[in-house]
């Protein structure tokens, strides 16, 4: 927990320091509208050598009882990873995970809320894996097989997800772990 409220005062801190000015409307703020951005948290995690994704079902609509990557809107003030890792730890009790950009995701008509532009962060959980618990608008958190996700995920999610994965396979944790997962099962990787 000491990591989220980590992030909960650099937030605080940034917002202080920034948000009024950008607030403000100076000669460099328009009148036309602007995509919504926001982040996403791709997490994976390995149980008996094998590969899973981390969801969250949604409390509240759009997409109400779907799941979904962790991830929310970017403040005003807030780094893109901060904001990521401020979403993952908010919505599944994830902390110190380390989180790298892996894409951008805009296609329009992505979230019925309006024009709205994703940047997606992979990361690999090695501990805490049992640990997740849902919290802020996420109902659930639940780990998946890669081979096994759910249907009919919330907004692009299951492109979210497909990309991640291949991008996952691509990784020597993956590889090392698929050896393992053929010679003898074990627990979870932490």
């Amino acid at each position: 927990m000491t990591g989220l409220l980590n992030y909960r005062l650099l937030a605080i801190n940034r917002l202080k320091v920034g948000l009024f000015d950008m607030a403000k409307k100076s000669k460099y703020i328009y009148d036309w509208p602007r995509p919504m951005v926001t982040v996403d948290a791709v997490v994976f995690g390995f149980f008996r050598n094998k590969a899973k994704l981390l969801l969250v079902k949604r409390r509240n609509d759009p997409f109400k009882g779907k799941w979904a990557v962790p991830g929310g809107f970017v403040g005003m003030a807030e780094e893109l990873e901060d904001a990521a890792a401020r979403e993952l730890a908010e919505e599944t009790g994830l902390v110190d995970v380390s989180l790298e950009q892996m894409h951008t995701f805009g296609t329009v008509g992505r979230d019925p809320r309006g024009r709205q532009i994703t940047i997606a962060f992979i990361g690999i959980v090695k501990k805490g894996l049992n640990q997740i618990k849902a919290g802020d608008d996420a109902a659930n958190a639940r780990w998946f097989d890669i081979e096994k996700l759910p249907e009919d995920m919330a907004f692009d999610h299951d492109e979210v997800a497909k990309f991640a994965i291949k991008n996952l396979k691509r990784k020597k944790i993956y590889r090392l772990n698929q050896k393992r997962r053929k010679t003898k099962p074990s627990g979870p990787t932490e």
